[in-house]
């Protein structure tokens, strides 16, 4: 929204944010699941480490602590720093840092980030399997996102339409991803958001003129390939090089004031 419109909703840029907050909480309320009760820990947060990650990290711990049980919710980073600010999760998994509204908020609701980082994670653009393209600029994936670019022909490929598959919304991987590649501008109008990275892969290979992102793992599967990026291709050896340019933190947060002990020991645990 524009400041102007804001203003004549809210009145003031604090209540903006305390009504958008409400707004976003609304299913973590509904839920009714809180924090901080012995022997359990709650995870709100980003799917980008609940999908595959978490599962395993979880069972492992599980294996010399078998009295605690988890909680687990993975809808996106935002949806699992909004519960944690409000008491409703131990523990938020976040492939982003936290934003300024959101530390603008804490002080009002009694509670410190208290930031676990856990490790990286790259982000592969995928084609389908069938494309000629192989290799894309920085700047031809930025424009290609954001509606400039809306035709393959523009970037060396056949005269087709670009179809635009992302992530949705709450995903911190639809903020990441702007932040990485798109100079953080829109998005391009013309597109599709799911709420995994898996939909992104077979929406692309079933679709000869769709583009997406995913994970490395997923960039493999059949009927799709990622893109090297100015000539850098998406693999572990590049990244951990610091070569690959889409690659970003994880982190869990907790909150610093309430942290149980149970939660610390996991996330140290991770670490």
């Amino acid at each position: 929204m524009k400041t102007n419109l804001c203003n004549k909703w809210f009145g003031s840029t604090r209540e903006l944010l305390w009504s958008c907050l409400k707004l976003m909480l609304a299913g973590v309320l509904a839920a009714g699941c809180s924090a901080g009760k012995t022997d359990k820990i709650v995870i709100r947060g980003s799917n980008t480490l609940g999908e595959e990650l978490a599962p395993r990290l979880i069972a492992e711990f599980k294996k010399d602590h078998p009295t605690v049980d988890f909680d687990t919710e993975f809808k996106g980073t935002s949806y699992g720093l909004g519960a944690l600010m409000v008491g409703k999760c131990d523990l938020a998994a976040a492939s982003r840092e936290v934003t300024t509204n959101e530390l603008a908020l804490s002080p009002d609701l009694n509670m410190e980030f208290k930031e676990y980082v856990i490790g990286s994670y790259s982000v592969a653009v995928v084609v389908n399997a069938a494309s000629d393209i192989a290799n894309l600029t920085q700047d031809q994936v930025r424009d290609i996102f954001t509606g400039v670019v809306q035709n393959w022909k523009e970037v060396g490929g056949p005269d087709a339409p670009i179809h635009l598959y992302i992530r949705n919304p709450i995903s911190g991987t639809y903020l990441g991803f702007q932040e990485l590649a798109m100079e953080k501008k829109p998005y391009g109008v013309h597109l599709k958001s799911f709420t995994n990275y898996t939909g992104i892969v077979q929406a692309v290979a079933h679709d000869a003129a769709g583009i997406g992102y995913a994970n490395l793992d997923l960039a493999k599967q059949t009927g799709v390939k990622a893109v090297s990026i100015g000539g850098v291709a998406p693999v572990a050896a590049s990244v951990n090089q610091g070569k690959y340019p889409y690659s970003r933190v994880l982190r869990l947060y907790s909150n610093k004031a309430v942290e149980t002990p149970e939660a610390g020991e996991f996330a140290k645990f991770v670490q």
